[in-house]
């Protein structure tokens, strides 16, 4: 059976050496190493396929995807502008883009300024903020992002939180903070990629609690723990839960396939694949 599907992570690997941009560096061997540590089965490299723009597209393609959200990053130790992520998604219907601003880095002034570029101007479709990896770390409850919140909630446009295990300081991958903001905010679609994983049965708790909080968990699906997210999802969280390869750290084609092996009852597929996401960018 073959589903309609939106990847709500994938990146090219051309778009920063993080992914991979450069073969033969230390940033590259790096991927390939992250490829085997997430579960890439066969080629660690595949994602040398994204290089190019036209390799990036033919990938997508290749995977079936109906469409894929490319994320934006702005944090002290790497940024992804926001002009670079439209260059890369204009023109290209099946490509949807998503802005990011560091209101400690930039000043609160010009990051709401920058917000309100990205999603008026560059029509963007969400803003990413990334507490937890600045300098000095913060969660996401934190007074310096509520200028963003507020803007986004103006908006109608969903914010998406980086989380995970990859945070420098692992006390900053807390789900709980969350919660003030889904409060204050109850209107504001919150996305959380990696799903606060490896924090799994508190992040469940979060969205549970708060319907407007999404959980992406995407390359961390596939380490232990999966099956909190699949129990939750298969009783009440099956509007709140959202498919993501995290391309180039595995392959779009495999990543869908162990998907559909993890356990989710038949009737959620089309919502958690396609209709979850569709609804939060309003398509």
């Amino acid at each position: 059976m073959s589903y309609k599907i939106i990847d709500m992570r994938c990146r090219p690997a051309f778009l920063h050496d993080f992914f991979g941009a450069t073969p033969g560096s230390p940033e590259h061997a790096a991927a390939r190493w992250l490829n085997r540590r997430v579960g890439t089965r066969g080629d660690d490299a595949h994602f040398e396929a994204s290089l190019t723009q036209e390799g990036f597209l033919a990938e997508i393609e290749k995977g079936g995807l109906a469409k894929a959200v490319v994320v934006g990053r702005h944090t002290p130790s790497q940024h992804l502008p926001n002009d670079t992520i439209h260059r890369i998604v204009r023109d290209h219907d099946k490509l949807i883009g998503i802005g990011a601003v560091d209101p400690a880095l930039q000043g609160q002034d010009a990051a709401v300024a920058e917000a309100e570029r990205a999603l008026r101007d560059l029509h963007l479709a969400g803003i990413d903020l990334e507490p937890g990896f600045g300098e000095p770390a913060r969660h996401p409850d934190d007074p310096v992002y509520w200028p963003i919140y507020e803007l986004a909630s103006r908006h109608g446009a969903p914010v998406f939180l980086m989380s995970g295990p990859t945070t420098p300081d692992p006390r900053f991958n807390d789900p709980a903070p969350v919660a003030k903001v889904a409060r204050a905010f109850p209107l504001l679609p919150i996305v959380i990629y990696h799903g606060y994983w490896p924090r799994v049965q508190e992040a469940v708790g979060l969205a549970f609690r708060h319907e407007n909080v999404h959980l992406v968990p995407d390359m961390y699906l596939f380490q232990p723990g999966t099956n909190i997210y699949v129990d939750a999802v298969n009783s009440s969280l099956r509007e709140q839960f959202l498919f993501g390869s995290s391309y180039p750290f595995r392959p779009i084609g495999q990543t869908i396939e162990d998907f559909l092996r993890l356990g989710f009852h038949g009737d959620v597929l089309d919502k958690l694949l396609h209709d979850n996401a569709a609804r939060l960018f309003g398509l």
